[in-house]
């Protein structure tokens, strides 16, 4: 069956608005639209840029939005839409590059900002780390982030604010506080402490919607929420005492 694509187009080295351009294909039912966007790249246009690499949902990315939904091409099939018109837009909140590529580097500042690995305040023991395996389940969830920018695209509060750090980096940072071989001090919190951190959240969820791999990145920015206030009582206990 003849399947229509309506693609958002832009390329700015041509000067022109960003535009729909309508392409008909006929893909295979069970492909994914990843597959089916390459098909026409191959056959009809091979100026149309998008970006993917493992195309197992592992890599995070194909993420764009596919009639009006945030999620990543490489794991949407054809007939999971069942429409006969598929609209393919770049990932909202970030600045289009060309076609469906967008620029990822306030996502990846973000990230950086809060140093998303370990740091240990000692080293680490010769025979290796021995973690009990119900705190390990405090972060699993957040371990699962692959880096695809989807509730930042989603996120609200991303979009009319260029400094808040966004949902992925607030849950990583959570991840790695609630690691116990992390030894990160208290005053590396500041950073998020404030409107462009944690305090700038809306809490609607809708990063919890977009996650392709079900990290809820709100649950750990509640979490982190929860972590500073019990931090900043005991200080004031402390202080009293």
């Amino acid at each position: 069956m003849d399947i229509q694509f309506k693609i958002l187009r832009y390329d700015p080295i041509k000067d022109e608005a960003p535009h729909f351009r309508n392409y008909t294909s006929r893909p295979d039912p069970k492909d994914s639209i990843l597959e089916a966007i390459k098909q026409i790249r191959d056959e009809q246009d091979p100026s149309l840029s998008f970006r993917y690499s493992c195309r197992e949902a592992v890599c995070g990315s194909c993420a764009m939005v596919i009639n009006g939904a945030i999620t990543l091409a490489c794991r949407t099939t054809v007939e999971s839409l069942k429409i006969g018109r598929i609209v393919i837009e770049p990932l909202p909140n970030l600045e289009i590059q060309k076609d469906l590529i967008v620029d990822m580097d306030p996502f990846y500042l973000s990230m950086k900002t809060i140093q998303p690995y370990l740091l240990p305040s000692e080293e680490p023991p010769e025979t290796g780390h021995r973690i009990i395996e119900r705190k390990m389940e405090n972060i699993d969830q957040y371990i699962n982030c692959i880096w695809c920018g989807s509730c930042y695209a989603a996120c609200p509060v991303a979009s009319r604010d260029h400094r808040y750090l966004g949902p992925a980096a607030l849950a990583k940072l959570y991840r790695f506080i609630k690691d116990p071989r992390d030894g990160r001090p208290s005053t590396h919190w500041k950073i998020v402490d404030n409107e462009k951190g944690l305090w700038g959240c809306d809490t609607v969820f809708r990063c919890n919607e977009v996650c392709p791999k079900e990290v809820r990145p709100a649950d750990g920015i509640e979490g982190l929420r929860r972590e500073i206030i019990a931090h900043k009582a005991k200080k004031l206990l402390k202080k009293k005492s």
